[in-house]
């Protein structure tokens, strides 16, 4: 990863912000204010150069400062200035920043397309509705007629057994016995695993 590198034209100013960074990891908040003044400028500049939104740099650039009074404990000088290590942090922010509005707009395309999708498929429910009445249908042509007709009746006109024997003219034991029948054969022709 690239560091960000400060190019002014004062860097002289550049030993005063190292010991005023290592009073600010110390938590003296004049030093930070000094610290503030100092960096506030090049850190929009940076932010602004990779957002390119004023409001959200501003934004960005106060979050950025804020985490440079929190994690300055953390500033090394041997690794780098200071300037470099808190601009370096303003560059991961608002690379960060840009990532999560990425994110945030690819959830909310993948949201809207989730919402105009219907929970179902009317055109695919209707067809194997239908294929499954041809398969019902097909198959009681495989029963006997009193099978079909004691199906037939219970089923799909709701009769009890002993209305069944009636309409059928048939003990009700034989009635009962025809249903379960036809409702084996009906088990079987269909497919279906007890």
């Amino acid at each position: 990863m690239r560091e960000a590198v400060y190019t002014g034209a004062n860097p002289s100013s550049e030993p005063d912000l190292q010991e005023l960074m290592s009073r600010v990891a110390m938590g003296d908040e004049d030093a930070f204010a000094s610290v503030y003044d100092a960096v506030a400028g090049p850190v929009l500049g940076v932010v602004q150069a990779v957002l390119r939104d004023p409001a959200q740099s501003e934004e960005v650039a106060q979050e950025v400062l804020v985490e440079v009074w929190r994690t300055a404990p953390r500033y090394r000088a041997e690794i780098g200035t200071a300037l470099n290590w808190v601009l370096t942090l303003a560059h991961r922010r608002a690379v960060d920043r840009v990532r999560s509005v990425e994110a945030a707009a690819v959830r909310d395309h993948k949201a809207a397309l989730l919402a105009r999708t219907p929970d179902f498929d009317e055109v695919t429910e209707q067809v194997e509705a239908r294929l499954e009445r041809e398969q019902v249908r097909r198959c009681l042509r495989t029963l006997t007629e009193i099978q079909r007709q004691a199906v037939t009746l219970a089923y799909y006109r709701g009769l009890t057994y002993r209305q069944v024997a009636e309409a059928l003219t048939l003990p009700l034991g034989t009635a009962k016995t025809r249903l379960r029948d036809g409702l084996i054969r009906l088990r079987d022709c269909l497919g279906v695993t007890a």
